[in-house]
């Protein structure tokens, strides 16, 4: 390919019509293109000007962050970030984690992020922010569609959210005693699941009440073997809870993106049946999309893949088209497919290779 230091035009605006008709596997004129997460060091060059991430600005909560400061990323620079590099969707932070929290030494009540809930008194100490996240979410979803609306735009809007497995194990109890719980005191672990399922059912209904243009709901279930704990206790403690999280928005037909890093396989048929539209990310690691088009490509939207260690960070240019051509080969028939990296645009990813990246997408996309 012919090497370039800026993204090159493309052809058809950012439009929502094009991400939700691939979800739905219907005719597009290009394969849509969408990040879940940009981080803030490619968007200060995209941009000329601090913009933080775009999941969300003054920190990181993909880490875990949660702070007074950090609210999602602008709207204004976030449409002009979608229009640079053809993105059809903003994606922000609608409530990734489950809010709970405690009081910190000077009595303000902070996000738990220490693993510090051992047992269920730990637990029961803790208090469930619910109201708080929900109207910031609401407040969050009507800033955007204002921007959208008053700059006469048509990119999606959509929130990320839902993490009820990931917060436990991630933050609240830590990951070696979440996985011993499931065994030894399967209750506790379930009370805490269902906590989470209500706060998130509520959010499902807040955010559809917005008329959002599909939701985002995610949590990281597996390692590159297979999920966390076994299928069958898996299924009967996560499956239909979330199942529940998603059904205001199935019954409203709004419709769902669905994000777990790892092999998933074992859950894929109970996605399809909750309603879900379109899988993500399809884990390099553990996912060979060209199986998966051939089991799924008929029943879900694809997203996602492009592995961000090798080609997009330790390639170079030439290595990136050529993965990007191969995805969009076996991907793009059938319309099912969105084009997205495997994990998130990390600062790591030289800025020449995001570029080249983005480039290869547009290049290759038009159907």
């Amino acid at each position: 390919m012919i090497e370039s230091n800026e993204f090159l035009p493309y052809e058809g605006e950012p439009d929502k019509k094009r991400i939700l008709a691939a979800f739905r596997r219907e005719s597009v004129d290009r394969v849509p293109n969408m990040e879940i997460l940009i981080e803030d060091q490619h968007i200060e060059k995209i941009l000329r000007k601090y913009a933080g991430n775009s999941l969300s600005y003054g920190g990181d909560s993909a880490k875990g962050e949660v702070s007074e400061e950090m609210r999602p990323m602008y709207p204004d620079d976030f449409i002009d970030l979608c229009n640079i590099i053809g993105q059809d969707a903003m994606i922000f932070d609608g409530g990734l984690w489950t809010p709970f929290k405690k009081q910190d030494e000077n009595g303000k009540l902070v996000q738990v992020v220490d693993r510090s809930a051992k047992s269920r008194k730990d637990f029961e100490s803790l208090f469930l922010d619910s109201e708080t996240q929900i109207s910031n979410t609401v407040k969050y979803i009507r800033e955007y569609k204002e921007a959208v609306k008053r700059r006469n735009s048509k990119i999606a809007i959509a929130p990320l959210y839902g993490c009820i497995f990931q917060t436990l194990y991630e933050f609240v109890v830590g990951m070696n005693d979440f996985m011993i719980m499931c065994y030894e005191d399967r209750d506790f672990i379930e009370d805490m699941l269902e906590i989470s399922t209500e706060h998130y059912i509520k959010m499902t209904k807040a955010v559809v009440n917005e008329e959002v243009d599909f939701i985002f709901p995610a949590d990281d279930v597996a390692f590159k073997t297979g999920l966390f704990i076994p299928p069958k206790l898996f299924k009967e403690i996560w499956v239909l809870r979330m199942a529940r999280i998603m059904k205001p928005a199935v019954e409203a037909g709004v419709p769902i993106l669905f994000h777990s890093d790892g092999k998933i396989d074992a859950i894929v048929e109970d996605l399809i049946e909750m309603g879900v539209n379109c899988l993500n990310p399809m884990d390099p690691y553990s996912v060979d999309y060209r199986e998966y088009k051939k089991r799924y490509g008929d029943r879900l939207c694809l997203s996602g893949n492009v592995d961000i260690e090798f080609p997009l960070s330790k390639g170079i240019p030439d290595d990136i088209e050529r993965d990007v051509k191969e995805h969009m080969d076996v991907l793009k028939p059938g319309y099912g497919y969105v084009a997205t990296c495997s994990h998130s645009i990390v600062n790591y990813i030289p800025h020449k290779n995001f570029i080249a990246y983005i480039n290869a997408i547009h290049k290759y996309a038009k159907y």
